[in-house]
């Protein structure tokens, strides 16, 4: 499943910066600035899965 994780948000943030320089290119700024919340959105979920991960070796180090 983390794999499948990483993967979307890696897509998640390639599509952002697609729509980011898609946005500059053309002068739209409205497509530039999805580009950029979709890249936000990729790091924000990309970190929450490293939060997750941190945790679960976390406690299987714990464990006895």
């Amino acid at each position: 499943m983390g794999l499948d994780d990483k993967a979307k948000h890696q897509a998640t943030d390639v599509k952002g910066k697609v729509k980011e320089a898609t946005g500059a290119a053309t002068g739209n700024r409205s497509l530039k600035a999805e580009g950029k919340g979709d890249q936000g959105q990729a790091k924000a979920k990309e970190a929450g899965r490293h939060a997750k991960e941190a945790g679960k070796q976390a406690k299987n180090a714990l464990k006895p």
